[in-house]
């Protein structure tokens, strides 16, 4: 018999098995990878919660003080914003042919003539949207107002998508409006910075354009999800066409635009506090506001992209709709108690019934809507955030999602592979 092998000193020592028969050390490495991503999804969070809650107060802080600087600065605002997502967005859509130095524009997925209608609807909407508070209608009823987009989608997705609602869904939708009605007809009391009464006719057309704007962004909705279900959701690509599709409509609005940017330049609009203490840097502050209003649009845009991409069905999901949904209605019930409290602006028991309503309302519909139902034969669109949550960015985000979803449904009925994520 030979002599037994001694076990060499440099050789790992045997694993013990654990009560499953596994290996301690394979769980031990399990635990520890678990504990790392459990790490990193709190960093992504935080990061998205501090885009969304940061980026969208501020957003809605710079916007407010630029409107109560000059309230005819709409279209100037329309087109800066227009501009700048245009700009932001122009790079990715660039590439150098080989042996050229300039660049030319990608190949598009999708025709030119299918954005040409989405651009008008999407610049009548945004400059009606901007107009709205040179009308005498306070930006704590428009936060309000905006919230009924639930029940203008359901209105035309029943009419025009051919979907169906439940009960449950439409009672939601229902009391949502209903906030709404409340709140709009409660005229809340002049702003204290303001004496001078309000005017009840301006206030019912800001009302009016309003619900045109509201309407529009429903529509642009509709557009949306017929063009990415047609030809995919390259919902990038729409961003940039119609907002840079756009930009040749504003020579319409020259004289408003030298007017809103001359109107920014007038000392008159600021404060003696801000004139005493940046005294001859005091002209630039209003530009100052013009750019933090563009960037905390991007970054409230891109949290309300991440926190709504982590819901997508194709995706591994890691949040619930419900819980981006009471999110995202936190965050408008923090911008109203905001405009309230930072701007003075008028509040009275009837306003904060309907926001109240409102926000309930919105919180039972994305319960409802989440709710696992039986059959196959209704439609339950998924709560995408409304116009308000990031602008039209948010509103193709959510497009996308929804055609996303629906394409890879499909795919998997026909027996076909699901598409890598």
């Amino acid at each position: 018999m030979g002599a037994r092998k001694r076990p060499s000193r440099n050789a790992p020592p045997a694993q013990a098995l654990n009560g499953n028969g596994k290996a301690a050390g394979s769980t031990y490495a399990q635990d520890k990878a678990t504990r790392q991503a459990v790490a990193l999804s709190l960093v992504d969070y935080t990061l998205i919660l501090s885009l969304v809650f940061g980026g969208c107060c501020a957003n809605v802080w710079s916007y407010e003080q630029l409107l109560k600087m000059d309230a005819h600065i709409g279209t100037t605002l329309t087109f800066s914003q227009m501009l700048f997502i245009t700009a932001q967005s122009l790079p990715s859509f660039l590439f150098f042919p080989k042996g050229s130095r300039v660049p030319r524009l990608k190949p598009r997925h999708v025709p030119l003539r299918d954005w040409a209608l989405q651009v008008l609807v999407l610049t009548s909407g945004s400059l009606l949207n901007n107009w709205v508070f040179a009308f005498s209608v306070p930006l704590t009823v428009q936060i309000v107002f905006r919230s009924a987009g639930l029940a203008v989608s359901m209105l035309l997705g029943y009419a025009v998508l051919k979907k169906r609602y439940s009960i449950a869904q439409v009672a939601a939708v229902a009391f949502v409006s209903a906030g709404v009605v409340l709140a709009t007809l409660s005229r809340p009391a002049t702003p204290k910075a303001s004496s001078s009464p309000p005017d009840v006719g301006r206030y019912t057309i800001g009302v009016v354009m309003l619900a045109v704007s509201l309407l529009l962004t429903g529509i642009l909705g509709v557009f949306q999800e017929r063009t990415y279900t047609k030809y995919g959701p390259h919902w990038k690509e729409g961003v940039f066409y119609t907002h840079c599709l756009s930009l040749p409509i504003f020579l319409l609005f020259i004289p408003d635009l030298k007017r809103g940017f001359g109107g920014l330049s007038d000392p008159r609009t600021l404060s003696p506090e801000t004139l005493s203490t940046f005294g001859s840097l005091s002209s630039i502050i209003p530009y100052a506001i013009l750019g933090a209003n563009m960037l905390t649009q991007l970054a409230c845009v891109s949290g309300v992209n991440q926190l709504t991409s982590l819901i997508a069905p194709t995706r591994t999901q890691h949040v619930s709709s419900v819980s981006t949904n009471l999110v995202l209605t936190t965050r408008k019930a923090l911008s109203l108690c905001f405009s309230v409290w930072w701007f003075g602006n008028g509040w009275n028991a009837q306003l904060g019934l309907g926001a109240g309503m409102v926000f309930l309302g919105s919180l039972l519909y994305t319960f409802v809507s989440s709710a696992p139902r039986s059959g196959s034969g209704s439609s339950v669109p998924s709560s995408k955030p409304s116009a308000e949550d990031g602008g039209t960015t948010a509103r193709s985000k959510a497009a996308e999602v929804e055609a996303d979803a629906r394409s890879e449904t499909i795919r998997r009925r026909r027996g076909g592979k699901p598409r890598a994520a």
